[in-house]
């Protein structure tokens, strides 16, 4: 049964700022962890399951209920440790826990008397003057004293210091046994691991990935990092058909990933090797959340050189379009001037061959005067004769 449900959940801020387009439920009795840096996101979504905030796209059911319809009716079931504590003005923390048991009509006040003294917490002390490791632990305690069917905590270990760590840790563990229902954020991977059954990495308003507690602990392969006191048997090492996953040479140091059923296999060849160490690698949440934001970030790298490589393809056929647009009008503009050349050509030759012409038919009259002139001259000639 799913106690929590959130589908589509979207809150805009601006600026990328915000939870976008969230999905994930958690189960009757599992324990659900949020982990993420400051600003992630996980606050937000809390404060939606809460019905602290509207959502502007998509909704969150708890028990079935609209958390913003019905947000008095949900905090009968919920108890709830927010990220940032404001305690109302009075005296100290004594008073303020009774006043907490008398709205929730708690009037055994046995559990909550048991958790005041496992947290070492002080109830005397005044409310305002509080450390913040203290108020966290006042906060605890008013909220698992209710004994309610489901517990959200936002960032509960906050101000706590590593011994009170350990006694929390055991307070959630004891709480799940119970059967509660728990969604709990945290920057911490280790008390997650601890504590869950998934846990689900928000980075920038977005659910990266929901990792299974269980899966992780029961991959089928390990991993082992060795180191070898000589070179050459680091190099004879590095030839045999071993799944090296990381190859350190100035340590002459592998890390090799390997099948449960082939481990044997791998010790039995060190037994010929001078070794400096060999110790295993542990693939906790941590490594497996680091492990897809590293792919995240190789697979945004690649995407960003692709694109600038068909940026700078399209501009290459640009220039080339551009360059073959201005080799056609140079040509086109050269081909008049060209006919207009030959056509000067041509109009100078005409020229030249009129010229020719007249002083050819010049000639051919003068010489035909010239003709007729001798013939005269020797008629005239002839006449005297007779």
């Amino acid at each position: 049964m799913e106690v929590i449900q959130v589908e589509n959940l979207t809150k805009d801020y601006g600026d990328n700022r915000g939870i976008f387009d969230l999905n994930f439920a958690v189960n009757k009795g599992e324990t659900f962890g949020f982990v993420g840096t400051n600003g992630s996101g996980k606050t937000t979504t809390i404060r939606h399951i809460m019905g602290f905030l509207k959502p502007q796209k998509g909704k969150v059911l708890v028990m079935g209920m609209d958390a913003w319809k019905n947000s008095c009716e949900i905090k009968r079931y919920v108890e709830y440790v927010p990220g940032e504590i404001a305690f109302p003005d009075l005296k100290d923390g004594t008073t303020f826990l009774k006043n907490q048991a008398e709205l929730l009509n708690l009037k055994d006040m046995s559990y909550a008397t048991s958790l005041i003294n496992r947290l070492q917490l002080d109830t005397s002390a005044n409310l305002k003057r509080m450390s913040k490791g203290m108020k966290q632990k006042t906060a605890i305690v008013a909220a698992l004293m209710a004994d309610k069917d489901i517990i959200i905590l936002d960032e509960p270990t906050t101000g706590l210091d590593p011994l009170m760590r350990e006694t929390f840790i055991e307070l959630i563990l004891e709480e799940k046994k119970k059967g509660k229902t728990i969604l709990m954020s945290s920057q911490m991977f280790g008390e997650l691991e601890i504590t869950c059954d998934r846990v689900a990495l928000i980075l920038n308003g977005r659910i990266v990935d929901i990792a299974d507690i269980n899966e992780l602990k029961s991959l089928p392969y390990k991993s082992f990092k060795i180191e070898f006191n000589k070179e050459e048997e680091y190099k004879k090492f590095k030839k045999l058909k071993f799944n090296i996953i990381r190859d350190q040479v100035q340590y002459n140091q592998v890390t090799v990933k390997i099948e449960d059923k082939d481990i044997n296999r791998l010790f039995k060849v060190l037994q010929n090797y001078d070794l400096k160490f060999i110790s295993e690698v542990q693939y906790n949440l941590e490594k497996h959340f680091k492990d897809i934001l590293f792919k995240m970030e190789e697979e945004k790298k690649n995407a960003e050189l692709e694109m600038n490589k068909e940026e700078k393809s399209s501009n290459n056929e640009e220039i080339l379009s551009q360059a073959e647009n201005n080799d056609k009008l140079q040509t086109n503009i050269e081909q008049p001037c060209e006919d207009n050349v030959h056509n000067e050509d041509d109009k100078e030759e005409d020229k030249h061959e009129e010229i020719k012409e007249h002083k050819e038919k010049t000639d051919n009259e003068k010489e035909g005067s010239k003709k007729i002139g001798l013939e005269n001259k020797k008629k005239k000639k002839g006449g005297k004769n007779v």
